[in-house]
């Protein structure tokens, strides 16, 4: 049997998942409950916190229609312990337009993973969305 994520209320005072030091109910808390995101990279970490979380249905409104999935087989996915986001860039690179590049970590069945990424983002009806991103290789 999987270890269910971990729930919080969005007016929790505990530390976010989205490694911000500020209370969930001060940062990815009330976007969780459907407030829209300041700038992208806000959407990132909440979207970092949703994978934590394991909010599926927060990821794949906040994907654009683009590039969205039609869903997220978490289900059938080895359990991911998020253990940590670093923001390395966020640049506005259009009017409507963003990127962020991050490194999330994660453990996987005892194993420590590193995603690297530079995430692209759009603007739409005052909404930001998460289009798509480059991933880095590995170091060897």
């Amino acid at each position: 049997m999987k270890k269910a994520a971990p729930t919080l209320s969005p007016t929790s005072s505990l530390p976010c998942p989205c490694h911000s030091a500020r209370p969930y109910a001060e940062c990815c808390g009330p976007l969780h409950a459907g407030a829209a995101a300041a700038d992208a990279e806000r959407l990132m970490r909440s979207r970092y916190a949703a994978y934590s979380l394991r909010l599926a249905d927060y990821v794949l409104a906040t994907w654009h229609e683009s590039t969205r999935p039609a869903s997220l087989d978490w289900e059938n996915d080895p359990p991911q312990k998020w253990i940590g986001l670093d923001i390395r860039r966020h640049a506005q690179t259009g009017e409507a337009t963003a990127e962020v590049e991050f490194i999330a970590r994660c453990r996987v069945g005892g194993r420590a993973h590193r995603l690297h990424e530079t995430s692209r983002f759009v603007c739409e009806a005052g909404r930001w969305y998460y289009v798509d991103g480059d991933v880095d290789a590995p170091a060897a």
